[in-house]
């Protein structure tokens, strides 16, 4: 076991939780934890329920690491319940969060930044089921997911929009498609980490994401240099007015045809993925940053602070 001299020795990592996103977070949780343990935390993995308060209070931590996804664990209001606790906690505080898994209020703030995103309106459910409410082709997602949970793609020249699921919210984002090469890059406090190439035979959807196979990861991405350079400036500055800490990850779209002008900001992710497909080890590996040392790099930089 490496030693590990550290000022926070006990560690409870949050996984599991209610959300659509449970299974990965378990799987995050998980790797998270036992990477902590090699390091020589001791760690205590907590399900995230009802009780939390009442578990952490017993189990009296030295900090907590996050490992949930999807609303409530990544939404603020787990960030609030830590912030009352005084409990140091990982990645954002409760307005950043909030703020982030809001992908249209996040859009407002980015463009107030000047970087680019798509058109995307809020609209009931029924509205978009009973016809087109943009032009095609465009994606209907619920606007406080991750994941790619409950995504739609509508081609053109579709017909009509699709049948939506009876677990979607009753107001959904519907959001003109970006079309090109899927980029992202990772921020870990005040550095972008570097630029990874997403390739997929189809579309980036959970499967994707989280399948052994389901994508590969090219790391640098074959890019330009100019557009590699954009990638970094843009997560840093998005990052920055969200008013992120910790690790954030943001997602890119970019047109080659269009150059510089095809690169799109699609949405930041205060809690990326750790899984052993997740894109966040990769770019911290390609640094030179084992995934142990970026567990404990998060569990130190924790903070209760906002």
């Amino acid at each position: 076991m490496a030693g590990q001299s550290s000022r926070r020795s006990k560690v409870a990592v949050l996984l599991g939780g209610p959300s659509a996103e449970r299974e990965v977070s378990l799987s995050t949780g998980q790797a998270c934890a036992a990477a902590l343990r090699d390091m020589g935390y001791q760690v205590v993995e907590v399900d995230a329920g009802p009780d939390l308060c009442a578990v952490l209070q017993d189990i009296s931590p030295d900090a907590v690491l996050n490992c949930l996804h999807g609303r409530w664990g990544e939404d603020g209001c787990v960030q609030g319940i830590l912030e009352w606790l005084g409990i140091p906690y990982s990645h954002s505080g409760v307005l950043a969060s909030a703020l982030a898994m809001d992908k249209q209020r996040s859009k407002d703030v980015f463009r107030t930044e000047g970087l680019p995103v798509v058109d995307s309106v809020i609209c009931p459910k029924a509205d978009v089921m009973a016809g087109h409410v943009m032009a095609p082709p465009y994606v209907i997602k619920p606007n406080n997911e991750g994941s790619s949970v409950g995504v739609y793609l509508v081609h053109e020249g579709s017909n009509g929009p699709p049948k939506l699921d009876d677990q979607m919210p009753d107001h959904v984002m519907v959001e003109a498609y970006a079309d090109g090469r899927e980029l992202t890059t990772t921020v870990m406090g005040d550095r972008a980490l570097g630029v990874t190439d997403i390739i997929t035979d189809g579309w980036y959807d959970y499967d994707a994401k989280y399948k052994p196979g389901g994508s590969r990861h090219e790391i640098p991405a074959n890019v330009p240099e100019e557009i590699s350079d954009l990638c970094l400036n843009y997560a840093l500055r998005a990052h920055r007015a969200l008013g992120c800490r910790g690790v954030s990850r943001t997602d890119f779209r970019w047109d080659e045809s269009k150059g510089a002008a095809g690169l799109i900001l699609l949405e930041t992710n205060t809690q990326p993925g750790m899984t052993a497909t997740s894109l966040t080890p990769e770019q911290a590996q390609a640094v030179g940053m084992s995934f142990g040392e970026l567990c404990a790099w998060m569990v130190e930089d924790a903070s209760c602070n906002r």
